[in-house]
């Protein structure tokens, strides 16, 4: 794959674009020659093959888009924030569409810490759509309570260790909550059955938080036909 830079703003085929200071950066990190062949990304799903130089880059052809035909959204309990983080990261390269933290019952983590780190998580993203291929950077939402998350539209799976399995639609857009360390609370497995979500189980071992968050992901878009 050749090395991948972000232009948010239209991409034209036979256009020069001027690449941002932080993407100029990164090519020189990258020890990009010119005259070599990159790809460029807009972030809202399409891939361009351009043609590198140090007054921008000319944009060749559109290119092949590596986007999951389902989209999966992840609201994921915050846990402790390098493990969190790994999460972000890892489940952007499986093809994850959204995140939503998540602050639940058993939530071992004092909320403060979590403020103010959006913008960080937000590059941990782009830098995985980067190097993943992918054309479309996955937003990460304001955090908000497991309660408020459940009333959200749309179809619902909820992975407990405990909580008896129940079938699914394969291809419908699917929101997977992940709770903390210690799983959810009663109330709010209770709170999600009464929201009409479904329930996963991911075998007979008790998984940790961002284990089961990989695993729920993949195993959903393998469902799906995406992996």
């Amino acid at each position: 794959m050749n090395h991948r830079f972000f232009v948010p703003d239209g991409i034209e085929i036979g256009a020069t674009i001027a690449l941002s200071d932080e993407e100029r950066h990164h090519a020189r990190v990258l020890r990009v020659r010119d005259g070599e062949e990159v790809e460029l990304f807009d972030g809202r799903g399409r891939n361009f093959v351009a043609r590198f130089s140090e007054n921008g880059v000319f944009v060749l052809k559109e290119t092949v888009n590596r986007e999951p035909a389902t989209a999966i959204h992840l609201a994921m309990s915050i846990i402790q924030l390098d493990k969190f983080e790994l999460v972000l990261q890892k489940a952007t390269e499986l093809g994850v569409q959204s995140f939503l933290p998540v602050i639940t019952d058993r939530i071992e983590l004092h909320f403060e810490r979590v403020r103010g780190k959006e913008e960080r998580w937000r590059k941990i993203v782009l830098e995985a759509v980067k190097q993943s291929g992918r054309s479309r950077i996955p937003p990460v939402e304001q955090p908000i309570k497991f309660d408020e998350a459940m009333q959200r539209e749309g179809s619902k799976i909820v992975f407990d260790a405990d909580a008896p399995p129940s079938t699914t639609d394969k291809r419908q857009p699917t929101t997977l909550f992940i709770g903390p360390e210690g799983g959810f609370s009663k109330r709010e497995l209770e709170l999600a059955r009464n929201a009409g979500a479904t329930f996963e189980r991911l075998g007979p071992r008790r998984l940790r938080a961002e284990t089961a968050a990989l695993a729920a992901v993949t195993i959903i878009s393998a469902r799906s036909g995406d992996i």
